[in-house]
């Protein structure tokens, strides 16, 4: 016999002695038969690192998995870019033949003997000045094909990187190097999570990447629209950042004929095992909502041209992980037909460029723009000598100063839009309104939410009784690798049948905080802790903080989010423990974790209360530089809601708001007092002078 039929079989180990209440009598209660205590101690949880390495080669091991063969793909690639283009905050832009070239603004030229600079910035956004030098080859006797060289995480870009437009120019491409908003003349922000403590732009659904990949779309609408430049031969190339916006851009737009990524290409797997995603801008990954890897932005990309370009002793980018990227891709490439059309050119050394990088990508370009086949030890490479390099004046692009208004350092705030208040006039409405936010919570926020779960697992551990106190403690399983725990107590004068209350553990918290937090609530229920992870016997060092939220974001899922899971299960767990009745269980939350059991109040549709002190105002405020402290992020949800107007949507659930409670939630008062009852909230200054009715 096993271990799990002896568990069921065994009366020795079933666990009455709580006697929450009768089970066989209890209307409401599971019909499942009293919890087995445990034999043996849990299964050992994954630490946290583990656990986000082991998601981060799952997406890594899947990517390509829905392109089998040709016919595959071409029926998958239309929805794949329009989920592409959703997770950048694009999914909006007008389509080519409906949006005007952008608004160009030229402010000095320089003349060479082979070719002029245009020196200029144009408007990708209402606003949004990007400067650029436009490189422009002399005599030319028919528009020449265009490239768009993206800038890497130099200073003075356009100055650093001056020799490769100057070469392409040379070799009869039109090409214009842009500006990151980072580095740029006006500086903006590429290090709002990695530096600046600014996690809400995940809940906003807002990534450097996404504003750099609509830089370059209309750096190819500007392109186009040049009569130098054949509108049929573009190409994009850049190394490190410029190597990242290399993959985004044309994955983006199908315009880029060939495209030349450097020092830009890693697996997933990689960058969380490795930890090289500790050294990387929040350009280098996307609000990653549907879980892809590279390779999978790379199908996006074939079977047009593309070359890999990579150092093998890059600090920020494996090799290994990088020869994964191309044997992915090669596979795809080879079952399109198209498997010369991708190249991998490894050189030596750390994250740079090298001379056989810089000349194979000049040799690509020409044989896939120009149509012309120039080996690489043919074409020539860049002159670094001092007499050949311009100085940061004479390619200063703002010489009077940049214009006013421009937005660049504000657009992290104001693109793209955050969700308004909903505007509900009935019940009717608001169950309208809550099915449509759900449905995209679940879409957009909370697609991590493992598909199949495993069974929950729920047993005793073992009771207790301390005085006037009787309680047990209870596991289950939250997902595969996570044994969670919670503690339900109640007062011998509580009837086994009192509802129930969770309260959820804060992160840092000595052990008898939640408890003591629940002991304010003087209502004669049965009162559960419950530890999500990160906190109770799974809390991980603040020292982790940091790695941990921008880690778990590029797994399609944040620290709050896989609380919000686990607290969805812990309410399973409850609702199956003997005598406890389902529709009388509620929820208790203190700061941070009132965001989490928000959502899952919504989530879950059946808590019967919701009690908050101190809830946060909003998810779009910033935290900590490094990470420390409350991490509320949760992805996208900004564009569908925010904690005030989920805390609307819980009518007719009752609401207790106490503490420090910010004018934000007036919002959630109001719409519960024009619905009247039987949803009733409450505001009282501490939890201790509330009672139920």
């Amino acid at each position: 016999m096993n271990r799990r039929r002896f568990l069921q079989s065994s009366p020795a180990l079933l666990g009455a002695g709580f006697a929450l209440a009768a089970p066989a009598t209890t209307q409401g209660a599971s019909d499942t038969a009293p919890l087995p205590r445990a034999l043996d101690p849990a299964p050992q949880n994954l630490t946290i690192r583990d656990y986000l390495c082991r998601e981060a080669a799952a997406i890594t091991e899947r990517a390509l998995r829905d392109f089998p063969d040709r016919r595959a793909w071409e029926q998958a690639i239309p929805r794949k870019r329009q989920q592409y283009l959703a997770m950048l905050g694009l999914e909006d832009l007008p389509p080519r033949d409906r949006r005007e070239p952008p608004p160009v603004h030229v402010t000095g030229t320089v003349e060479r003997p082979a070719y002029r600079i245009e020196k200029l910035s144009y408007e990708s956004l209402p606003g949004l000045y990007v400067t650029a030098n436009l490189y422009l080859p002399k005599n030319l006797s028919a528009p020449a094909p265009g490239v768009v060289y993206v800038c890497g995480h130099a200073q003075e870009q356009k100055v650093h990187y001056q020799a490769h437009p100057r070469r392409f120019a040379e070799l009869g491409f039109v090409c214009l190097i842009v500006e990151t908003v980072q580095l740029g003349e006006v500086t903006g922000h590429h290090h709002g999570c990695y530096r600046e403590g600014w996690f809400q732009w995940y809940s906003r659904g807002y990534s450097p990447a996404a504003v750099e990949t609509l830089n370059g779309i209309r750096a190819l609408d500007l392109l186009q629209a040049r009569p130098e430049v054949d509108p049929q031969h573009l190409g994009v190339t850049g190394i490190s950042g410029g190597g990242a916006t290399s993959w985004w851009l044309p994955a983006a737009d199908e315009r880029v004929g060939a495209a030349a990524p450097v020092c830009g290409t890693a697996t997933l797997a990689s960058h969380l095992a490795d930890r090289t995603i500790d050294d990387h801008c929040d350009c280098m990954w996307w609000v990653n909502t549907e879980r892809w890897d590279l390779a999978d932005i790379g199908a996006l990309i074939a079977p047009r041209p593309l070359l890999i370009g990579s150092a093998n002793r890059d600090g920020l980018f494996t090799i290994a992980s990088i020869r994964e990227v191309h044997r992915q891709l090669a596979g795809l490439y080879e079952r399109l037909g198209a498997a010369e059309n991708l190249r991998l050119i490894e050189t030596p050394g750390g994250h740079s460029y090298h001379e056989r990088s810089r000349t194979g990508i000049f040799s690509w370009f020409i044989k896939h723009l120009q149509g012309r086949d120039v080996p690489p030890e043919q074409v020539g490479d860049i002159d670094n000598s001092p007499a050949k390099q311009e100085s940061a004046e004479t390619l200063r692009v703002y010489v009077n100063g940049a214009p006013a208004g421009n937005r660049c350092a504000q657009i992290p705030d104001s693109w793209p839009a955050v969700a308004e208040p909903p505007s509900m006039s009935d019940a009717a409405a608001l169950q309208r309104e809550r099915e449509r936010i759900v449905a995209a919570l679940r879409r957009t926020t909370f697609a991590a939410f493992p598909e199949n779960p495993p069974p929950l697992a729920s047993r005793i551990e073992y009771e207790f009784e301390d005085g006037a106190t009787r309680g047990v403690v209870f596991s289950f399983t939250s997902e595969a690798g996570w044994r969670l725990h919670g503690k339900a107590t109640r007062a011998q004068t509580v009837s086994p049948t009192a509802p129930a209350v969770l309260g959820l553990c804060v992160p840092g918290e000595d052990r008898y905080a939640t408890r003591s937090f629940l002991g304010r609530l003087h209502a004669p229920w049965v009162k559960i802790e419950i530890a999500t992870r990160g906190t109770g016997d799974t809390a991980w060092g603040e020292e982790l903080q940091w790695h941990l939220r921008r880690a778990s974001a590029w797994t399609g899922r944040t620290v709050a989010s896989m609380r919000v899971w686990d607290t969805l299960r812990a309410l399973e767990a409850v609702r199956q423990l003997p005598g406890m009745a389902p529709a009388t269980v509620s929820l208790a939350a203190r700061g941070e974790m009132a965001a989490v059991a928000l959502y899952a109040a919504l989530l879950d549709g059946h808590v019967e209360r919701l009690l908050l002190e101190s809830p946060p105002a909003t998810q779009n405020a910033p935290s900590q530089p490094d990470g420390k402290g409350p991490a509320i992020e949760m992805l996208n949800c900004l564009r569908v809601t925010d904690l005030p107007q989920v805390a609307g949507l819980l009518w007719p659930a009752g609401l207790v708001l106490a503490g420090e409670v910010p004018a934000s939630y007036d919002w959630a008062e109001q719409f519960y007092t024009r619905l009247g009852g039987p949803g009733r909230l409450s505001r009282v200054k501490e939890l201790s002078s509330w009672h139920p009715a």
